[in-house]
């Protein structure tokens, strides 16, 4: 039976790309989806990530210690990488992603044998035609504290708007990975157009930095800062889901709690950027063709 080795990498919601990319290659070539949750953290000496797939309904099963290239692992990928770019895309037996655009190669790769999948793939685009297959893997186990429960109680008792303020560099550096206040504001006061009478459910790495950034209603606000660490992130991400629209930042994390939760209606607005690098954004196929880019 032909395989694919997903290698899954980067923080929760580039596991979550990494994986639905896999899981509908797999579905349209009949192969068995095998998951490397090793490998690509082992050498993660910055972030420090771990694999976290395991709080949703994933059926994959994990590769063995050969399936990760063991041993000598480094030098064996680096020789198939090397291999597969001298042969043309279809033939290659290590599928390496080549830039952050949609790819539309990948969805008309044919699996032969074993194939290595290394790459973040970030667009829906690379499995919307299974779009409710993933949905279904990728039902978040609740957690079971009651202070998770009670805030999804608050949130689904109202018309709940999931914001997410992301700080890549600390508030006021000199950087430029963070997004403008302004963009928060635009989109606040769209929100208040289209929505009746949101409630901001606001999710940030750095809640007291938002807080005095951030000019927010106070009597239509709640900060969730219970949630602490990677550990934790998939909690956040749960309660995410459970709101019925969305002001995402530039991140993976919040892209994925907009395009798991909310209904048919939802309005989920976007930054209009265009960057590169770290914080990478607006490259073709990111933004679901539904959404608000503000």
């Amino acid at each position: 039976m032909a395989k694919i080795i997903s290698r899954i990498k980067g923080g929760l919601g580039n596991q979550l790309f990494c994986y639905a990319a896999a899981r509908r290659l797999a579905l349209v070539n009949n192969a068995e989806l095998v998951l490397d949750n090793i490998t690509g953290f082992i050498r993660d000496h910055q972030y420090k990530r771990q694999y976290a797939l395991e709080h949703f309904r994933i059926p994959a099963r994990k590769a063995q210690p050969c399936e990760r290239l063991e041993p000598f692992e480094r030098y064996r990928r680096g020789w198939m990488k090397w291999r597969s770019k001298r042969v043309p895309f279809e033939q290659r037996r290590y599928v390496e992603q080549e830039r952050l655009d949609f790819d539309e190669r990948l969805l008309h790769f044919k699996v032969k044998d074993s194939v290595y999948l290394d790459g973040y793939w970030q667009s829906e685009n690379y499995f919307k035609d299974f779009e409710q297959v993933i949905r279904d893997d990728l039902r978040i186990i609740p957690p079971e504290d009651a202070k998770n429960r009670e805030t999804a109680k608050c949130i689904n008792s109202t018309d709940a708007v999931g914001m997410h303020v992301r700080w890549f560099d600390a508030p006021g550096a000199s950087k430029k990975h963070n997004l403008a206040v302004d963009y928060y504001q635009r989109s606040l006061r769209l929100m208040d157009k289209l929505v009746g009478t949101p409630h901001y459910f606001v999710f940030s790495d750095d809640p007291q930095a938002a807080q005095r950034c951030l000019a927010l209603p106070v009597n239509r606000v709640t900060w969730v800062s219970h949630n602490r660490g990677d550990q934790s992130a998939y909690a956040d991400l749960w309660l995410m889901a459970q709101c019925r629209h969305f002001i995402i930042a530039n991140s993976t994390f919040s892209w994925w709690g907009a395009w798991l939760g909310g209904g048919v209606d939802k309005v989920v607005v976007t930054p209009k950027i265009k960057v590169q690098g770290i914080t990478a954004w607006g490259f073709a196929g990111l933004i679901p063709k539904e959404w608000r880019p503000v």
